[in-house]
C-alpha cells in the first residue's frame, strides 16, 4: 500500500485567498481552458514525494518533527507562469518577502526528507503558489496579457507558521488533500 504524499505549506490568510480568487475569476472571464485551485488547497509545495510506502510515513513525521525552525511571514506579489509565457502550463503568484527564508525551510526539508521520496528532486525550489494549471493553448494570448497586468498585484501576507506532510487523492474531479502530520514551527 503506498500513500501519495507530499510537504507542504498552506496558505489561509483571508486577504490573499479573497485576492488569489479575484483574480482566477478574472482568469475564468477570459476563457482560459484552466483547472484552478480551490481555496481550501490553496499551498506552497516544499518537496513532492510522489508515491510512498505507508510503512515510510512514519519516518518522514519524525523527520519532519526534527526540523528546528522559526515561524515567518511571507509577502505574495505578482503573477507568472511556468515553464514560460510561450507556453505556460502554471499559473502562480510569487513570494517577495520571506522568500530566502522560505527557500532556507525548502531545503531543510529536502534534506530531512529526501531519501524517503519516489525520485530525486532535480530542480531548485522556486518560492511559488500555484493556482491553476493550464490545459491547453485556448485564449492564453489573454492569459499572457493578465499575466503581464498583474506582475507587481500585492495579494498580502501570509505567516509560516506549519508544515505540513500532505495525502493527495487523486479524482476525475480533482485532487483531495488531507494531512497526515503537521510540525508547527515555534
Amino acid at each position: 500500500m503506498s500513500v501519495r504524499a507530499f510537504i507542504a505549506v498552506d496558505i489561509d490568510s483571508p486577504e490573499v485567498v479573497r485576492r488569489v480568487e479575484q483574480i482566477q475569476r478574472e482568469v475564468l472571464g477570459l476563457g482560459v481552458d484552466v483547472k484552478l485551485v480551490e481555496r481550501e488547497n490553496l499551498h506552497i509545495t516544499l518537496r513532492f514525494l510522489g508515491e510512498v510506502p505507508q510503512g515510510r510515513i512514519n519516518d518522514i513525521a519524525r523527520a519532519l518533527a526534527a526540523l528546528k525552525h522559526q515561524r515567518f511571514e511571507i509577502r505574495l506579489v505578482g503573477l507568472g507562469v511556468f515553464p514560460h509565457m510561450a507556453s505556460p502550463r502554471v499559473l502562480w503568484v510569487g513570494v517577495a518577502q520571506g522568500a530566502e527564508e522560505l527557500t532556507r525551510l525548502a531545503n531543510a526539508v529536502r534534506a530531512a526528507v529526501d531519501k524517503y521520496a519516489e525520485h530525486r528532486e532535480e530542480r531548485d525550489f522556486t518560492p511559488h503558489l500555484t493556482i491553476g494549471r493550464v490545459k491547453s493553448g485556448r485564449n492564453v494570448d489573454k492569459l499572457r496579457e493578465l499575466v503581464e497586468r498583474h506582475k507587481n498585484t500585492e495579494f498580502g501576507a501570509a505567516v509560516v507558521d506549519k508544515v505540513k506532510l500532505k495525502r493527495s487523492v487523486l479524482t476525475p474531479r480533482g485532487p483531495i488533500y488531507s494531512d497526515l502530520f503537521v510540525q508547527v514551527l515555534t
